[in-house]
């Protein structure tokens, strides 16, 4: 589905990335691990076209991202959840959800979608009135990934989902993703400090070290 050759990228004259080569087959969960610092955010801004490559290729089931502006590339349906969730938080829960779908124009689909994304994070639904940024952190990550399904994306890009969340949260949370990518189809790519609960998601993972895989399997 997605193809990474020697991709390289930076901020001005800092080099963040450095010939990562990489695949991502449709249907699977691939974790990126590595610490703070690693290159991790940048290589998924690179992916979904907030920063632009500075080297090598990236196709989408051979459509050439580097050269497809962001919003295409979102028609291509890749959707990024970005770290710190990303919501609109003086907007209810139901209106970040439906802004999720503002591109989408199947009404009785985003009703539908909407009472799925509910199944899937019930405490949403008990919240769905409620200002978004009146939610705890784990209540807004649920609500970041939600409103991103709601693209119904075939790819999901998840920076770091479990930052600053409690343990049994990042494990619930974590839970629903495998159901997500199982069920649902979504093929999902995630970048990560916590190893053992990538690992875990995972059907294949990189190590990423100073902007270098340095480890697959």
């Amino acid at each position: 589905m997605l193809e990474l050759k020697g991709v390289g990228a930076g901020y001005g004259a800092f080099q963040a990335l450095f010939g990562i080569s990489m695949q991502v087959n449709a249907g699977e969960a691939v974790a990126v691990i590595g610490a703070n610092g690693a290159g991790k955010t940048t290589l998924l801004r690179v992916i979904s076209g907030m920063l632009p490559a500075t080297a090598g290729s990236m196709t989408m089931e051979g459509t050439d991202l580097l050269t497809t502006p962001p919003h295409k590339i979102i028609e291509l349906g890749i959707a990024h959840v970005p770290q710190g969730r990303g919501t609109f938080t003086t907007m209810t829960v139901e209106e970040n959800l439906q802004l999720g779908a503002i591109s989408r124009k199947d009404k009785a689909g985003i009703v539908a979608d909407i009472e799925r994304m509910y199944a899937h994070f019930p405490v949403l639904k008990e919240r769905h009135t409620q200002q978004a940024g009146t939610l705890s952190g784990g209540e807004q990550q649920m609500l970041a990934v939600a409103r991103a399904l709601m693209l119904r994306p075939r790819l999901m890009l998840l920076d770091e989902p479990s930052f600053g969340l409690a343990p049994l949260v990042v494990r619930d949370l974590f839970k629903i993703l495998g159901k997500i990518n199982r069920e649902d189809k979504v093929t999902i790519l995630v970048v990560e400090q916590n190893a053992q609960l990538a690992l875990e998601l995972a059907d294949q993972a990189h190590v990423i070290e100073t902007g270098r895989i340095v480890m697959s399997g």
